[in-house]
C-alpha cells in the first residue's frame, strides 16, 4: 500500500484522492519504468548465460553462481511480467472509466441545456402555436387562390345567365331563318303560255332576213 501510495501521490484519509488522469499518467510511467527494468534483467541474464557457458568445463563454482544468478533475474522478470499486466489492466480500466465519465458529463451538460431550452415551453402553448401556424397556412393559400382567379376588373357576371340569354339569341335566328323559308312558298308563279313557240328558222333563212334588213336599212339612210 505504501509503494502504491508513493507512486500516485496518495495522501493521508481526509486527503483528495487523484483524479483519473493523474492516475492514468503514473500508471504508464511505472508501466515505462518497469518495461525499462525488463529490459536490464534480459540482459542480465544474457550475460549470466554466457558466463556459465564460458566457465562450465573450467570453473564449475563460477559457472554455478552465474546459473544461480540467471534463476533470480529470470524470477524478477516473471514477476515484472506479472505487475505489467495488472499495471495495463488497471490502467485500461481507468481510462474507460475516465471515457464514461466524460461522456455522463457531457450528456449531462447537454440534458441542462435541453431543459434550459424547454424552460419556458409549455405544451398547450406550443399546441396553440402551430394550431395558429396552420391556419395561418391555410389562410395564405385562399388569399393565393382568390389573387389567382381571374375577374373582370370588377365586373361579375352569372355565366350561366349569359347561357340562358346566348340560347334566346340563336332560338331567334333560327326562328327568323323558317319564316323567310316558308314566305317563299307563297310568291305566285308565271303563267305558262298557251300558245306554242315558233319553230326555229334554218339557218339559211336566217342569213337573208339579216341580208334584206340590212339593205333595207341603207336605202333608208340615204
Amino acid at each position: 500500500m505504501a509503494l502504491f501510495g508513493k507512486l500516485f501521490g496518495g495522501g493521508g484519509k481526509g486527503g483528495k484522492g487523484p483524479s483519473p488522469q493523474e492516475a492514468i499518467q503514473k500508471l504508464r510511467e511505472t508501466e515505462e519504468m518497469l518495461t525499462k527494468k525488463q529490459e536490464f534483467l534480459e540482459k542480465k541474464i544474457e550475460q549470466e548465460l554466457a558466463i556459465a557457458k564460458k566457465n562450465g568445463t573450467k570453473n564449475k563454482r563460477a559457472a554455478l553462481q552465474a546459473l544461480k544468478r540467471k534463476k533470480r533475474y529470470e524470477k524478477q522478470l516473471n514477476q515484472i511480467d506479472g505487475t505489467l499486466s495488472t499495471i495495463e489492466f488497471q490502467r485500461e480500466a481507468l481510462e474507460n472509466a475516465n471515457t464514461n465519465t466524460e461522456v455522463l458529463k457531457n450528456m449531462g451538460f447537454a440534458a441542462k441545456a435541453m431543459k434550459s431550452a424547454h424552460e419556458n415551453m409549455d405544451i398547450d402553448k406550443v399546441d396553440d402555436l402551430m394550431q395558429d401556424i396552420t391556419e395561418q397556412q391555410e389562410l395564405a393559400q385562399e388569399i393565393s387562390d382568390a389573387i389567382s382567379k381571374p375577374v373582370g376588373f370588377g365586373e361579375e357576371f352569372d355565366e350561366d345567365e349569359l347561357l340562358a340569354e346566348l340560347d334566346e339569341l340563336e332560338q331567334e335566328e333560327l326562328d327568323k331563318n323558317l319564316l323567310e323559308i316558308g314566305g317563299t312558298e307563297n310568291v305566285p308563279l308565271p303563267n305558262v303560255p298557251s300558245t306554242s313557240l315558233p319553230a326555229r328558222p334554218a339557218k339559211k333563212e336566217e342569213d337573208e332576213d339579216d341580208m334584206e334588213d340590212l339593205q333595207r336599212w341603207a336605202m333608208e339612210a340615204m
